[in-house]
């Protein structure tokens, strides 16, 4: 089932997220469910606060990045099988130089700015089976994972900008949180009062 995602302003998205369990309810369907809505958005990941609920879980899948050409056959390679469900995660290390990439979010339609990351990341979390792993990713994969690692923080990616961008984008934003904004998804939208 497509869920409806969250809109820019919304709470959710400025909370840190709580830990859960495998007693968690209904967690397969929401996981599903979370995918689903995810591949119908056309993203490359989604976090549960993404969808109002505010627990440490996000899921991301890199096919999409498969057949960029501006990646290498060997980057499309493991992007094309890089599939994963990240629960109570927590990022151990982050190292490397930081660098640049034209980042974008399902919670903010329409603007994509400029975020500096740092380029290599460990991270420890529990798969869906709550097995346990602690992994370290790089490059493009590092950053998606970091991404949607924020929305757990509570942190958006428009945080990351300078002031002077932010101040830019107050007023695009402010109308996202409207529901001013296109986006080919359902979205639930903070500011738009609720039909009595």
């Amino acid at each position: 089932m497509i869920l409806p995602i969250v809109a820019y302003g919304d709470p959710v998205l400025k909370k840190k997220a709580k830990p859960i369990t495998k007693e968690y309810p209904k967690l397969p369907e929401l996981i599903d469910n979370m995918f689903e809505t995810m591949y119908g958005a056309n993203g490359l990941g989604l976090a549960a606060p993404q969808i109002g609920l505010s627990i440490r879980m996000f899921l991301v899948d890199t096919s999409p990045f498969a057949n960029d050409k501006e990646f290498t056959e060997e980057e499309q390679a493991v992007f094309k099988d890089f599939k994963k469900v990240f629960i109570n995660a927590e990022i151990l290390e982050s190292t490397g130089e930081e660098w640049v990439f034209n980042e974008g979010c399902l919670s903010i339609p329409g603007i994509t700015e400029d975020v500096f990351r740092e380029s290599t990341i460990t991270i420890k979390y529990q798969d869906e089976n709550f097995k346990e792993y602690t992994e370290t990713y790089d490059g493009i994969i590092a950053r998606v994972i970091q991404h949607e690692y924020d929305h757990i923080e509570g942190i958006l990616f428009t945080d990351k900008l300078s002031s002077l961008k932010k101040r830019i984008l107050k007023g695009r934003l402010a109308n996202i949180s409207k529901g001013k904004c296109d986006a080919d998804y359902r979205m639930r939208f903070p500011s738009v009062s609720k039909k009595r």
